[in-house]
């Protein structure tokens, strides 16, 4: 894959879960080749060192004009890296949006609101010959799928990593054991169901959450079985959305029915009581075991639990995986402290037990 080099636009909300878009693709992406986060509040630092205390060589720039004075490197795009409420884009990013255009960079968008729908910047980017894609506009209902059963023609493990809130890491968990089997020597990939997931460079998958639901089954469904005719692969992970219980918008029944997932990695904070953004809704995240059972009712066992730490000291992140591994009887991990290559045997075996192998 031909990366572009592109600049991320975080508004002042690298440090933030809000720019969870900007997380993955500092963490790595193979579509991209980013140059630089155009973030306000931390100029002059690297990405890397602000998102979790790892260089990576990609400097933060205090505007869109700074990056193209000082930079050696040229931007071709300017990419949305944030969350906003409501998936809106207000005023204030409009602003920078525009000068993301004026300095002749193209725009990619993965918020529910379109900026090829936004007169202003669609006009002016079309007069520029400047290319913007909103990558949560939905396919074209002839090149929908509905759901065949073809997925019983898919010979090899297909781990569904599902979480109990949304906004957890299950993305990253999902790459770092696509990069995990790798290094194993296994051909892995992972199915994204998110539009970072594409930024990142995944190869097969849908936007879950711009697809109409009579597709959604069927979307999940073409994405594995193309990904099985094309690539072969030992083992598929399959980028999980929200929960099966956060009550704004329940996900997770696709991808243990449609996708006929033969196993659940599940992601889980410990330190979050209520689901993110409902923290005033009488509903509180459900206990580990319990959400275990659910999700085996669905019809996957939950092979390992990984933990994401924010808001815990490590020590006692550590102190409660080490309780829960010993309660559930299931490994339970730290992956951006720890990696999760403690993960690999489990799906060794999976992979060797499988149709395909025989």
């Amino acid at each position: 894959m031909q990366k572009s080099n592109a600049i991320i636009i975080t508004a002042g909300h690298l440090d933030s879960s809000n720019g969870k878009t900007a997380h993955g693709l500092i963490r790595g992406t193979e579509r991209f080749n980013i140059v630089g986060v155009i973030d306000d509040k931390h100029p002059g630092k690297d990405a890397g060192e602000v998102l979790d205390g790892k260089k990576r060589n990609i400097p933060i720039y205090s505007s869109i004009d700074e990056f193209a004075k000082n930079s050696k490197e040229k931007a071709v795009y300017g990419i949305v890296g944030v969350a906003t409420k409501g998936g809106i884009i207000p005023d204030s990013l409009r602003i920078i949006l525009k000068d993301a255009l004026v300095h002749g960079y193209g725009l990619i968008n993965g918020l529910h609101e379109y900026i090829s729908d936004i007169t202003e910047l669609a006009d002016f980017a079309k007069s520029r010959g400047l290319e913007i894609i909103d990558v949560r506009k939905p396919k074209r209902f002839k090149d929908l799928h509905f759901w065949s059963g073809k997925i019983k023609s898919v010979h090899c493990p297909k781990i569904a990593v599902l979480g109990t809130d949304c906004a957890l890491g299950k993305r990253t968990t999902a790459r770092f054991l696509v990069e995990a089997m790798r290094v194993a020597g296994y051909r892995a990939e992972m199915i994204y169901t998110g539009q970072t997931g594409w930024m990142q460079g995944a190869k097969y998958g849908f936007v879950f959450d711009s697809t109409l639901n009579d597709f959604i089954s069927g979307e999940m469904e073409h994405a594995i079985v193309k990904c099985w005719e094309e690539a072969k692969p030992d083992i598929m992970f399959i980028e999980g959305q929200s929960s099966l219980r956060n009550p704004s918008g329940p996900a997770g029944a696709e991808w243990i029915v449609s996708a006929d997932a033969n196993a659940v990695v599940l992601q889980h904070n410990p330190a979050r009581k209520k689901y993110k953004g409902l923290e005033d809704y009488p509903a509180n995240i459900a206990d580990l075991q319990d959400e275990i059972a659910l999700i085996k009712i669905y019809g996957a066992p939950t092979v390992a639990i990984t933990i994401n730490t924010h808001k815990m000291s490590e020590s006692d992140a550590r102190i409660f995986a080490a309780a829960k591994e010993k309660e559930l009887g299931i490994p339970v991990i730290l992956p951006l402290e720890d990696g999760v290559r403690q993960l690999v045997a489990i799906f060794k075996d999976m992979i060797e037990k499988s149709i395909a192998q025989v």
